[in-house]
């Protein structure tokens, strides 16, 4: 039998299957039996790391967000990185290339998922999608840092408007069917700078 995995990497070669048997036919459809059969493995190898289908959800949904949120914080802590407003379009960045390097993240985070977020700033929401809070945070201090004085309505709408433009963008850069002339580092970069305008 052909191994359609790099050696000795089969948890994550069975996690990123079951992204897509998801992506394709939803939660109810996955099952050891398929990821196996998508990693070209026996039937009874997915066993030898995950229990069940259950688990395997989780470490699908745990992996996605560790990523996510590793993303966003390595961004945000980057030497060059000296404010909130430099870490949010550092993150911003991040944000759209880590969705475009990885589409069917994309689409299992935000198509598939119940993911719950809040946009009112009035109050903290601590069971919210976890890179999201991360976001507010910067976005809080940012307004800190900047001595900008906003009404809690008015600070909803900066930050809708700032996540529109990014969730926008990184939803464009997962899709297969757009085609574009400008590298997407650089569409990333130019097109949080010309957002970034408070």
């Amino acid at each position: 039998m052909k191994d359609n995995y790099h050696h000795g990497d089969l948890r994550n070669a069975l996690i990123e299957a079951g992204i897509k048997v998801i992506n394709e036919s939803g939660e109810d459809a996955l099952s050891l039996r398929k990821v196996a059969a998508a990693c070209g493995v026996s039937h009874a190898a997915p066993y030898a790391h995950f229990p069940d289908k259950e688990s395997l959800l989780e470490a699908i949904k745990e992996t996605v967000t560790k990523g996510f949120i590793d993303e966003l914080e390595t961004a945000a802590n980057s030497p060059s990185v000296t404010n909130a407003e430099e870490a949010i379009l550092a993150m911003g960045e991040r944000y759209i290339m880590f969705f475009r390097n990885n589409p069917d993240y994309f689409n299992f985070l935000f198509h598939k998922q119940n993911l719950e977020v809040h946009t009112d700033m009035s109050r903290d929401y601590p069971d919210d999608y976890a890179p999201f809070r991360i976001f507010r945070k910067y976005l809080e201090m940012y307004f800190d840092e900047a001595g900008i004085k906003l009404s809690d309505s008015e600070k909803e709408i900066v930050l809708l408007k700032t996540w529109g433009i990014v969730q926008g963008l990184a939803s464009i850069a997962s899709m297969n069917n757009v085609n574009v002339n400008i590298p997407w580092e650089v569409i990333a970069k130019e097109c949080i700078k010309e957002g970034s305008d408070h």
